[in-house]
């Protein structure tokens, strides 16, 4: 069976980390987070002081960071420049961060070179916001998880409830909202649906009915694609 390239793109909150990572697991792939990426380079930018409005920095930064993905023990570690840095790049801190470097042009594309290629030999699954317009146009397999800006900053909060994070949730959803417009008005790869992606609305269902229905949908792309 061919290894395909499985992209999930959606809006901030819709679960695109939770159904990557079970897709993944489920069909013995690899999972990729690309907002870990964005994330990454925001944290060095934070630690350094550097201007979230300086785009020449920002783009110098992105240029002579590392960034590795690794799996370990089930997991996927986060490492900027050698450092373990999962926990750290999760903050609310970081996260309006990343949201605000992601619309620097040239720095997306240093990131989507790096994102290229770590998946162009397929048996990926790979999440972010332009995976399946930008990143991986041709990918054999789209989907675009959404859910309601509600149900969406429930998540949020929960997440940062669970890590003893405090934050409100009226403030939650005015981020989502905020991250929303942000996302889909950037002129450098905007957050669209791809036109030949699979809409997929998780506010009524739970993480492994969304990750039953996209194997089921690779499982039928792959019987496709077999020769």
């Amino acid at each position: 069976m061919p290894n395909l390239i499985i992209a999930i793109d959606g809006p901030v909150g819709s679960g695109k980390s939770t159904l990557a990572r079970r897709v993944a697991a489920l069909l013995g792939y690899t999972y990729i987070d690309t907002g870990a990426m964005y994330r990454s380079v925001a944290l060095k930018a934070l630690r350094r002081q550097i201007s979230l409005d300086d785009t020449t920095q920002l783009t110098s930064l992105a240029r002579e960071t590392r960034i590795d993905l690794r799996a370990e023990d089930g997991t996927q570690r986060v490492f900027l420049d050698g450092e373990d840095v999962t926990v750290a790049i999760r903050t609310p801190e970081v996260a309006q961060a990343a949201s605000k470097i992601a619309v620097v042009p040239a720095l997306r594309k240093v990131l989507v070179a790096e994102q290229r290629r770590a998946g162009e030999r397929g048996g990926v699954v790979m999440e972010g916001r332009d995976i399946g317009s930008v990143v991986f146009p041709d990918a054999q397999l789209k989907i675009f998880l959404t859910a309601s800006p509600e149900i969406r900053a429930e998540r949020r909060w929960r997440e940062h409830q669970q890590k003893g994070d405090a934050i409100d949730i009226a403030r939650t959803l005015e981020e989502v909202r905020e991250r929303d417009r942000r996302d889909r008005e950037r002129s450098a790869s905007p957050l669209v649906q791809a036109h030949d992606a699979v809409l997929v609305d998780s506010t009524a269902m739970e993480p492994d009915e969304v990750a039953r229905l996209v194997v089921l949908l690779a499982d039928e792309r792959r019987g496709r694609l077999a020769p």
